[in-house]
């Protein structure tokens, strides 16, 4: 993967005019149309303003308009900051480090941790091949029952494509009703699914799967090629991330979280640096 240090960033984003001017360009590769003239046209940055202005006819255009920085008198050179900080852990960091690390208030620090994070939310990848489903439970009071059944926590159901992506969903349950037709709509029939015993899984073959089962309770954890390491590898990450970076998630957040999370395992083969994937995602509404 290409290096992308503190000293490439800074280079690259002086200042609000050079964000705005990547922004501009990203957002407009192939020149600014301008709705009046009705043509690609020449464009000029407005001293001490977020916007470009027609050659031509003296239009303005507003690259802001429509992405998370939208109506924020943040400086943009902190959102890009906070958006470097946030693309250069493993685990993420927390509101409150963006707060320290960039000056603003943890009111803003808030504000745009939560924008941030939602340009890691993607559409839930379709898995073939041999596919891992496990579920977890997440929240809740760390005494008590642990595990299927646990009071107080949010039931998390994921499914990994080995040497592929991985997809985590916030359910209400783990009722047939409601993870077959998550695993209908994004795993291929014929696919060899592997899970552990949990009876909900039962009926995979009728469904057009191939399966395999391991038995966790009976301490068999690996049975041939059937496993669900993979996806329990991923719960790890998840799990440490949240009890050592942010120490409790509410279930209001907890989906965003996990969407940060699976979107760091998605790309975590990307040869471009994670800060420059996440600027990938930025788009106007």
């Amino acid at each position: 993967m290409e290096r992308y240090t503190t000293a490439d960033f800074n280079r690259d984003f002086p200042d609000d005019d050079a964000c705005l001017e990547w922004l501009k360009n990203h957002l407009y590769p192939n020149g600014i149309f301008c709705q009046r003239c009705g043509q690609v046209t020449k464009h000029h940055k407005l001293k001490s303003r977020r916007s470009y202005s027609c050659d031509v006819c003296g239009r303005h255009v507003h690259p802001t308009s429509g992405t998370i920085f939208g109506h924020s008198p943040t400086p943009l050179k902190l959102w890009f900051h906070a958006i470097y900080l946030m693309s250069s852990t493993r685990c993420g960091i927390s509101a409150k480090q963006i707060e320290r690390e960039t000056g603003v208030t943890y009111k803003t620090a808030w504000r745009m941790f939560h924008q941030i994070r939602s340009l890691l939310q993607e559409d839930i990848p379709v898995l073939t091949g041999e596919v891992e489903i496990d579920e977890t439970y997440i929240g809740g009071k760390s005494h008590g029952k642990r595990g299927r059944g646990a009071e107080g926590k949010s039931t998390v159901f994921g499914m990994a494509q080995r040497k592929g992506d991985v997809s985590a969903t916030v359910t209400p349950d783990l009722k047939r009703d409601t993870v077959y037709p998550i695993i209908k709509e994004h795993v291929i029939p014929n696919s060899m699914i592997y899970t552990d015993e949990f009876r909900v899984y039962d009926r995979l073959k009728r469904q057009g799967y191939h399966h395999k089962r391991v038995y966790h309770s009976s301490k068999v954890w690996v049975l041939g090629k059937a496993h669900t390491n993979t996806i329990e590898g991923f719960w790890s990450v998840l799990k440490r991330g949240i009890r050592g970076v942010y120490h409790a998630v509410s279930e209001k957040y907890l989906q965003s979280y996990i969407n940060e999370y699976s979107f760091r395992y998605n790309h975590r083969g990307d040869n471009k640096p994670m800060f420059k994937t996440i600027l990938d995602q930025i788009t106007t509404s």
